[in-house]
């Protein structure tokens, strides 16, 4: 009995380190402890201090870390996205990553530097959706840069801050965030002008389509994906501008962040939520026009008189 008792306690302790490692490793995959900077390599001096200053402005905390990002960090995170840096290749967008408490979902902002947005393509919401899809959470993403830019290469510096505190982040999940920044920035410049269609429906659109697919789980089909993205872009009145192509991008994407191993992680889908509430709060005039009854889609329309002509029978 004494032999049976000692095995028993045994499987059980063991059962419970692995438990306990499991979480204690699951914590700490999208965690920091401090706030990190980085610094593109190519900034001069002059610029290099201007980036500090941009950049330190935005937090309290003075006790942050300090990452350069060179060609080869480029090459490290953003070629197997299919980007062709090499080591040479000049660096000059910056960011600070600040982690936040649990719950307060991923913030992104875009700081002048000198006066002026050199960020010249990807938008904060953009940055914001890509973030969560590498695999972040619980953070505030100022980024800058000391030239005109497009901006696609300033997470590769937050993919570096990551791994120099252990952390590294997921690469599938990297790969699918970088081609995530170059879809949905094709669409949003592809659309530029468009009567109807912004940036933030987008970006909520897809922020929504990501919380559905977490909660279908990691064996969601590829039929249910593209019910997924139909739906997300008819909520977000976006059904009649997304092209096929576009749309079809953006099916092949999820499909993507589906493999990466994205859903795997049991905050994503509510941090995707947060990401979706925060984007229709910073932009209620847009929102609220497409809650107007003019601006309802079709099929809404459609059902609300199946509905009206059934009640009226029954009256």
């Amino acid at each position: 009995m004494k032999k049976l008792k000692l095995i028993v306690f045994s499987i059980v302790s063991l059962l419970a380190v692995g438990i306990f490692s499991a979480s204690a490793n699951n914590a700490q995959a999208d965690s920091l402890d401090q706030p990190v900077m980085t610094l593109g390599t190519s900034l001069t001096s002059d610029q290099k201090q201007g980036t500090i200053n941009a950049l330190s402005s935005q937090i309290n905390d003075s006790n942050y870390k300090t990452v350069t990002v060179t060609g080869d960090t480029l090459v490290k995170y953003l070629n197997p996205s299919g980007s062709n840096f090499n080591s040479n290749s000049g660096v000059w967008s910056s960011a600070l990553i600040e982690p936040t408490s649990s719950g307060s979902g991923i913030n992104v902002s875009i700081v002048n530097y000198k006066g002026s947005n050199n960020i010249t393509t990807i938008t904060s919401d953009q940055y914001r959706n890509a973030a969560l899809t590498a695999g972040i959470s619980n953070a505030n993403i100022y980024v800058t840069s000391a030239t005109p830019i497009d901006g696609s290469g300033a997470l590769a510096g937050i993919y570096a801050a990551y791994a120099s505190t252990g952390n590294s982040l997921n690469q599938s999940q990297v790969n699918a965030a970088q081609d995530e920044m170059g879809v949905l920035s094709g669409i949003t410049q592809a659309n530029k002008g468009t009567d109807g269609y912004t940036d933030q429906q987008l970006n909520n659109a897809v922020a929504g389509m990501k919380a559905d697919l977490a909660k279908q789980g990691t064996n969601v089909s590829k039929t249910e994906i593209t019910n997924i993205v139909n739906n997300n872009l008819q909520q977000n009145n976006l059904q009649n501008i997304i092209n096929n192509n576009q749309k079809t991008q953006i099916i092949n994407l999820m499909v993507e962040i589906r493999d990466s191993g994205a859903l795997k992680n049991s905050n994503f889908k509510q941090q995707a939520q947060k990401l979706s509430s925060d984007i229709q709060s910073s932009a209620k005039n847009i929102f609220n026009k497409l809650n107007t009854q003019e601006n309802r889609n079709f099929a809404q329309k459609i059902w609300d008189n199946i509905v009206s002509f059934f009640k009226g029978l029954f009256n």
